[in-house]
């Protein structure tokens, strides 16, 4: 049993921190947010994930289109070996937003400005992605995820692979992304949690301990083990 008794409201165009010390659900939890357990045989869900008050978990829910609505970045850069361009231009292809090459420009100009990586790359669209470097690479998913228009953002760990500077870009980033997105991160650095989140969970051996305004969760915690947390004499 990884995970029991999670109960959370996750508001609209906010940053959602996930805490806690490794395995602890943190990243299980976030997979239940779009279906991605499902791939993982034996796995079981009980109980609801509301989107828009629809039960993601029910029988007739269109995975792809979920997926679409609740996009995933993930700890590693994950670029497909293809030209910038068509990393971009992947999604809304396959899903059919666009079938003129004009409109597929439009989206992937827009999707790369948004994530903060059209000076960097607007005049190398047709070279490899995988020559970017980490940072760039992360900025490229999350263009990437955003070409298809999605709902919600789900951050595994965005930033653990990368450089101080690299870093920073990718918070800012989500500090400009929350003003139209909802945002669910889970990270191991404190202080990150504390810039860019509004909301803070703190997980516990697969049970949601705390869960609060960051600025509540880190200076004034209602839990004696979410302190200890914090501060470092536990985890």
């Amino acid at each position: 049993l990884a995970l029991h008794q999670i109960n959370m409201d996750i508001y609209a165009k906010k940053v959602t921190a996930l805490i806690g010390p490794s395995g602890c659900g943190k990243s299980t939890f976030l997979r239940c947010l779009n279906r991605m357990n499902d791939t993982i045989p034996g796995t079981r869900v009980t109980g609801q994930v509301l989107l828009n008050e629809q039960d993601i978990n029910a029988t007739d829910i269109d995975l792809a289109n979920l997926r679409q609505r609740v996009g995933m970045v993930f700890q590693k850069p994950n670029p497909f070996p293809q030209s910038i361009f068509d990393n971009v231009a992947f999604g809304p292809r396959v899903v059919g937003m666009a079938t003129k090459l004009n409109k597929l420009q439009e989206i992937v100009e827009h999707s790369l400005a948004q994530a903060a990586i059209w000076d960097d790359v607007r005049d190398h669209l047709k070279e490899s992605a995988l020559s970017l470097s980490l940072g760039q690479q992360q900025r490229l998913c999350i263009a990437r995820l955003l070409a298809v228009k999605p709902d919600v953002i789900l951050m595994d760990e965005p930033a653990s692979a990368l450089d101080p500077i690299a870093t920073l870009k990718i918070e800012d980033l989500i500090a400009e992304l929350k003003q139209n997105y909802t945002i669910v991160i889970v990270t191991h650095n404190m202080q990150q949690a504390g810039r860019v989140s509004d909301f803070t969970g703190l997980f516990w051996l697969g049970e949601l301990i705390e869960y609060a305004p960051t600025s509540k969760i880190f200076t004034r915690p209602d839990q004696q083990i979410t302190e200890d947390y914090i501060t470092g004499r536990m985890g």
